[in-house]
């Protein structure tokens, strides 16, 4: 397969968006994967990793040139990270989300996704019983 997002931006790095970013690389959709997460050792983990070719502290910074936002955070924290990053987004870009409610998600994200910017809403119906970025695999289901 070839790349169809030159740049892949995960908004946490746990489970999910580490097994998402692992499967992205195995199928070579993904030109590089920038990441963002709140702890700095979440932060190193996934570069040791090497899901992602880079990290940053702050989300703004990690969804600059991103054609792809995944919002892997908690369902409570969408609204203020949608809030933080919609001025940030680039024009036709997608972001969409891994939650595990809809209707909440799409009140708290979609007032701040600006016109030019797909919103798809998604649910991973997938995950062991472990968590965190050392987790995460390109077939988790």
């Amino acid at each position: 397969m070839s790349v169809i997002y030159q740049r892949v931006a995960l908004i946490g790095l746990g489970l999910i968006a580490s097994s998402m970013a692992h499967a992205m690389r195995e199928a070579g959709i993904a030109g590089s994967v920038a990441g963002h997460a709140k702890s700095e050792a979440t932060r190193k983990a996934a570069l040791d990793i090497g899901f992602c070719d880079e990290v940053f502290a702050t989300a703004t910074d990690a969804v600059k040139d991103a054609d792809l936002v995944v919002l892997a955070v908690p369902v409570g924290a969408m609204a203020a990270i949608a809030a933080e990053i919609g001025p940030h987004l680039k024009p036709g870009a997608c972001v969409s989300d891994v939650g595990s409610v809809k209707q909440a998600v799409i009140e708290a994200v979609a007032p701040h996704v600006p016109q030019g910017v797909a919103f798809a809403p998604a649910h991973p119906l997938a995950g062991p019983e472990h968590s965190g970025p050392h987790s995460g695999f390109a077939r988790l289901s």
